[in-house]
């Protein structure tokens, strides 16, 4: 509902219409890694419907506007996305490792860790988005790190990053947890001239220094260290 009231306004104003929607559309995919032409593998009454489904109607919606009121829009199909002033204890994997290191409790491995994420540093996905509103192409566009880590490689990397010591536990998975995850970005890299820059070990440590400080309330913030790793004359 809200993104079908966000294209009714922007038709209203002539606005230029960016939708984020998510790799979730692929569902449990089948192809690997996905392009944007791969129409997914989506359970429609499964316990994460509610979030696949929704993104893939509001992907449907967007279109019908650009197709029946020619709205100029855009679309994003965002894969595993990280960095600082995400919240702590908002349930996606990296902040989950990263608090349960900081804080000495066990990294919680849901399954048997092989299943598969590529993880993007939040710079990457931001200037992604620009780019994709400055050309001309409708997409959608796969924007992700095809870096790809199973659960228990993000665990390790996490551990060495923060405390080598830490627990690894095993629960039991998720009912209808992607198997497989990885961007091809062919598509963005040929139209958009967008790739990511920002490998998971040089990332990981900017955010885990902005979760330190807010979890034990010491520390500055992030934006200086940002700024320098942004600029490699700073290097």
């Amino acid at each position: 509902m809200g993104t079908l009231n966000m294209l009714g306004l922007a038709k209203r104003v002539g606005a230029r219409f960016l939708l984020t929607s998510t790799s979730e559309v692929y569902g449990d995919p089948l192809q690997h890694p996905q392009v944007e032409t791969y129409w997914g593998n989506v359970n429609p009454i499964g316990v994460r419907s509610c979030y696949d489904e929704g993104k893939r109607t509001a992907e449907t919606l967007t279109m019908d506007y650009h197709r029946a009121a020619n709205l100029e829009v855009r679309i994003a199909r965002i894969f595993n996305t990280y960095g600082p002033r995400m919240c702590i204890d908002d349930g996606r994997v990296v902040s989950n490792f990263v608090a349960q290191a900081l804080r000495k409790d066990p990294l919680t491995v849901y399954g048997d860790g092989k299943q598969t994420r590529s993880f993007q540093y939040v710079s990457d996905l931001v200037e992604g988005l620009m780019m994709l509103m400055e050309k001309e192409h409708v997409g959608p566009f796969n924007l992700g790190n095809p870096g790809e880590f199973t659960m228990l490689e993000l665990a390790k990397v996490v551990q060495e990053t923060i405390d080598r010591g830490a627990r690894i536990v095993f629960r039991p998975n998720t009912a209808d947890d992607p198997h497989k995850r990885k961007p091809d970005i062919t598509r963005a890299k040929q139209l958009l001239g967008w790739e990511p820059k920002v490998p998971l070990r040089e990332g990981l440590p900017l955010m885990v220094h902005d979760f330190r400080a807010r979890i034990f309330g010491v520390g500055v913030g992030v934006g200086h260290q940002q700024q320098q790793h942004r600029n490699p004359a700073n290097s």
